[in-house]
């Protein structure tokens, strides 16, 4: 099997290494394609006004100075000789991707771009920061990987889908299971902007997240995160809202007649 990985936190990310020990567990034959610098945030970003430039790190392992999604493009379509990839694993990320969080994140949108050109594609996150400030038990990824990951690739899925694991911001030995979940939603924003100063009296803003937990429903990420579980949750680019495409559908049905 050859397996193409990305990240959004670059190429020398800590997370990067451990889905590397992850990913060699089950094939030899694999490739890098990850952002020259943090591209956290960018969701599913292309750089289309600016040249994308390439480093090739060593052999099967390259740099790139642009955003998750410019990555796998050029993984899938430049980068990586002969045959393309059988899977994408984009992470672990630093920190969770669930809930509304899914939607800002590089990491599920490398994954949505894997999805997009047809080559199966899986997101996984270490969650940090629920144990205490700076908490991060990059082990917990590396020991669980294998344990998640094995049994949902023995799975199909549908060809619009993407899978986004999360770890529990737990000790190896504390983690508690694994569900399969659905998306959350938290139950207030925790995406703020603090206000500053500099050091030459102008002001700038910095953009980050509170560190609020919400009420989350069972079987959500949000609950299996918060009960130190890993999440499994499929994920599918369509937006769409079924009841309110019905409900406009009807009640709109006659709004432009002539």
């Amino acid at each position: 099997m050859r397996i193409l990985l990305t990240n959004d936190d670059g190429i020398h990310a800590e997370g990067l290494s451990v889905l590397e020990d992850i990913a060699r567990q089950f094939s030899d034959d694999i490739w890098v394609v990850a952002p020259e610098v943090e591209q956290s945030g960018k969701s599913r970003a292309l750089t289309l006004t600016d040249p994308v430039r390439v480093r090739q790190v060593s052999e099967k392992r390259f740099a790139v100075r642009g955003t998750p999604t410019d990555c796998v493009l050029l993984g899938l379509m430049e980068l990586v000789d002969g045959d393309a990839p059988d899977l994408i694993l984009s992470g672990v990320n630093r920190g969770q991707n669930i809930a509304e969080d899914t939607t800002y994140s590089g990491t599920i949108a490398a994954a949505m771009c894997g999805m997009q050109h047809g080559v199966r594609s899986i997101a996984l996150s270490q969650s940090r920061g629920f144990q205490f400030p700076g908490s991060l038990p990059w082990d917990t990824s590396r020991i669980w990987g294998k344990k998640a990951l094995g049994p949902v690739l023995d799975m199909n899925w549908p060809d619009n889908v993407v899978i986004n694991i999360n770890f529990p911001d737990r000790a190896p030995e504390d983690v508690t299971g694994v569900e399969v979940t659905r998306q959350g939603f938290r139950d207030e924003n925790i995406v703020h902007a603090e206000q500053r100063m500099d050091l030459r009296g102008d002001s700038y803003f910095w953009i980050g997240y509170r560190g609020k937990l919400s009420q989350p429903a069972e079987g959500t990420d949000l609950k299996a995160i918060y009960a130190g579980r890993v999440s499994i949750s499929p994920l599918h680019v369509d937006l769409t809202h079924e009841d309110t495409l019905v409900s406009l559908r009807t009640g709109l049905a006659n709004a432009w007649e002539t």
